[in-house]
C-alpha cells in the first residue's frame, strides 16, 4: 500500500466523484480508476459503491478512511520536519541591492551561518527572490504594497538620510528640498523602485523632476547630468563606485530630509530559528548605532513605506 494510493483514495472519498478527483489530483481519470482498483485488489476489499450516476463509500472504506488520513497527517509531518531540519543546516542566503552593514557575518555571530549571495539586482527583484524562496532574506527598498503581496515582513534597518550633490565644494549648510533636482530614470526594470521615490519627493516638496534615459542614476553619467544642469541633483542611495569629481560637492537636504529606508526581507510563514536570530541581531545592532532614529529636522518618507511608525525621533 503506498502513499500515493492513500492520497488517491482519500481525493475520491471527499469528492465522490472520480473526475472531480482526478482533475485535483492533476492524473486523468482512468489512472485514478486503475489505482483506486489496485489498492482494493491489496487490501481485499471494496472500497467503493459506484455505478454511473453515484459513487459511495462501502463500511471497509469509511474505516479506511479515517487511518489513511491520519497516516497522511503524519508522513506529510515528518516530510516538513525533515526540510526544516535541513533547511536549518544549511547557510541562509542574504541578498543586497548597494547597502550592506560591515561585518555582516560577525554582527549574526557562529550562530547562524551566511551566504552573502553575489547576484546583486535592484530592490524589487531581490523582493521577488525572498518571495520565491530563492533567497532567505534580503536588505531592500520596498512599499507596504509590496511586502502585502510578496507575503512578506519587512524590518527596518536604516533610515537613510540622502543628500544633495551639486557644482562646488562639500559643506553642511543644507540645499531646501523645492530646490533639488531629481532624475527619474526611463530604465524601469533597473530603477523602478527609485522612480517611485523620486517622483512622490517631487511631488510632495516641488522639486524639479529631470527625465533621462542613460542609467545616469550614479557613476560618471551621474556626474554629467550635474554639470549640464548646473543645479543640486538627489543623490540615490546606490553606492558610487566613481570617485565625486572635484568640482562637484555633497550637501544636506532640508525641508524636509529624504529618507530612503532598508528593509531587512523575509518570508512572513518562514519560522526558522536561523532567520530569527539574523533579524533580531541585525535589528539590535541598527537601533544600537541609531540607524533607525529620524533626523531631528522635518523628514520625508513615501507615503506607502511600512516604517512610518518604526522609525524614532532623533536623540
Amino acid at each position: 500500500m503506498e502513499l500515493r494510493q492513500l492520497r488517491y483514495f482519500v481525493a475520491v472519498a471527499q469528492e465522490l466523484h472520480f473526475g472531480r478527483a482526478a482533475e485535483q489530483l492533476h492524473i486523468s481519470g482512468p489512472a485514478l480508476s486503475q489505482q483506486i482498483i489496485a489498492l482494493e485488489k491489496e487490501l481485499d476489499v471494496q472500497l467503493f459503491v459506484r455505478n454511473r450516476r453515484t459513487v459511495r463509500l462501502t463500511e471497509a472504506g469509511r474505516s479506511l478512511l479515517g487511518d489513511a488520513r491520519q497516516i497522511l497527517a503524519l508522513a506529510e509531518g515528518a516530510g516538513r520536519r525533515a526540510r526544516n531540519q535541513a533547511a536549518e543546516a544549511s547557510p541562509l542566503r542574504l541578498g543586497y541591492v548597494s547597502w550592506l552593514p560591515d561585518n555582516v557575518d560577525s554582527l549574526v555571530g557562529p550562530v547562524v551561518a551566511l551566504r552573502i549571495d553575489d547576484w546583486v539586482l535592484p530592490s524589487h527583484a531581490q523582493a521577488d527572490r525572498v518571495a520565491e524562496g530563492s533567497l532567505d532574506l534580503a536588505f531592500a527598498w520596498v512599499t507596504a504594497a509590496e511586502v502585502a503581496e510578496r507575503g512578506l515582513t519587512a524590518h527596518l534597518v536604516r533610515a537613510e538620510p540622502l543628500t544633495a550633490t551639486l557644482p562646488g565644494i562639500s559643506g553642511t549648510e543644507p540645499v531646501a528640498a523645492a530646490e533639488v533636482t531629481v532624475l527619474v530614470d526611463a530604465d524601469v526594470s533597473a530603477w523602478s523602485s527609485w522612480n517611485r521615490f523620486a517622483a512622490e519627493f517631487a511631488a510632495r516638496t516641488g522639486a524639479r523632476v529631470e527625465r533621462i534615459s542613460d542609467g545616469g542614476i550614479t557613476g560618471e553619467a551621474f556626474h554629467a547630468h550635474i554639470r549640464r544642469l548646473g543645479a543640486p541633483v538627489l543623490t540615490s542611495p546606490k553606492r558610487h563606485t566613481a570617485a565625486v569629481p572635484p568640482s562637484l560637492g555633497r550637501r544636506p537636504i532640508a525641508d524636509p530630509v529624504p529618507l530612503w529606508t532598508w528593509s531587512l526581507l523575509h518570508r512572513a510563514d518562514d519560522s526558522r530559528p536561523g532567520v530569527a536570530h539574523v533579524v533580531e541581531s541585525l535589528t539590535a545592532f541598527a537601533e544600537s548605532r541609531h540607524w533607525t532614529s529620524s533626523p531631528s529636522a522635518p523628514w520625508w518618507l513615501p507615503g506607502d513605506d511600512p516604517h512610518h511608525a518604526a522609525i524614532r525621533a532623533g536623540d
